[in-house]
């Protein structure tokens, strides 16, 4: 296989970005997407002079993979069709709607030997992949997910929106079982939860605090990472990583040379690899599940 033919389904923003990076990336050809609203889908269709439809089943002979980038009520039927169909599929963050459809999908992935990948887009920032290799002892976390309020995602809790991200992030570093979890949330703007806080306990005794809200004034995206001897102070939007000695001076004060890179690129460039290669890598079916089950742990322990 040369270059992957692949479909975008659902062109709103996240799609629409998704098709802008298609457009000229040299491991994909987009062949076509597909919206519900198909003046949408002509639209993009026109920007990027490729076909567009309003049943994406439509272009399923055209395409060995496709984005899925609905709300996420939509996941479950549309990603299951495309698996049966054949297809690799890289679908949005959170993988599904409820742990039993995100379960069902990771098998159907694993029964026909393709890729399922999740769209878990702070996973390929330079920022988090630097640390990736360097937390060996975190004892405490603590995670600011702010961002001001928006139409999108209104249809899931702020945990499953914005939390989840770090919830993915934490699991990837911390090779250990949550033992107790504690949190809280409100509504401000929405009937879903806006605003929440969680608190981790993991069996190896870290501790991570995580904050998420959607009715913030501007955007915040910080993760700090406490191990013994140096703290790591990591910044999501400017990719930028420091690293604190606890022992030390400010003079000690190290700041990584990170090349500056698009995520959402280098989502798309590992989800083609794992098509070629026949390999798993991150963010699997299966990470994106055990996130997903994760997240409803701490809603279900969240006092509103």
């Amino acid at each position: 296989m040369d270059r992957v033919r692949v479909g975008i389904i659902g062109v709103g923003y996240l799609g629409m970005q998704h098709a802008r990076i298609l457009s000229y990336l040299e491991e994909a050809d987009l062949k076509g997407v597909a919206d519900i609203d198909f003046k949408r889908a002509m639209q993009i269709g026109n920007r990027h002079g490729v076909s567009y439809y309003k049943n994406f089943e439509q272009m399923l002979d055209e395409i060995d993979a496709a984005i899925v980038a609905t709300p996420t009520s939509e996941h479950y039927a549309i990603t299951m069709k495309l698996l049966q169909a054949g297809k690799s599929v890289l679908v949005e963050k959170p993988i599904a709607e409820t742990v039993a459809q995100a379960e069902e999908m990771v098998a159907e992935a694993e029964k026909r030997g393709i890729i399922l990948q999740v769209g878990h887009l702070e996973r390929f920032n330079p920022a988090v992949e630097a640390i990736e290799n360097l937390i060996t002892e975190p004892k405490f976390i603590e995670v600011q997910r702010l961002g001001s309020f928006s139409a999108r995602s209104l249809d899931i809790d702020v945990v499953l929106d914005l939390m989840i991200h770090d919830l993915d992030i934490i699991l990837s570093l911390i090779k250990d079982k949550v033992k107790t979890i504690r949190s809280s949330g409100i509504h401000v703007l929405s009937d879903k939860i806006d605003i929440a806080n969680a608190r981790l306990e993991f069996e190896s005794g870290c501790v991570a605090n995580l904050t998420a809200s959607r009715v913030h004034q501007g955007k915040v995206r910080k993760l700090r990472i406490f191990e013994p001897t140096s703290y790591y102070s990591i910044d999501y939007i400017d990719q930028e990583v420091k690293i604190f000695p606890l022992n030390g001076s400010q003079a000690d004060v190290k700041t990584l040379k990170i090349r500056k890179e698009e995520p959402l690129k280098k989502e798309l460039q590992n989800f083609f690899k794992c098509i070629k290669d026949g390999r798993r890598r991150k963010v699997s079916g299966q990470e994106g599940l055990r996130a997903l089950q994760l997240a409803y742990r701490v809603l279900e322990e969240t006092e509103i």
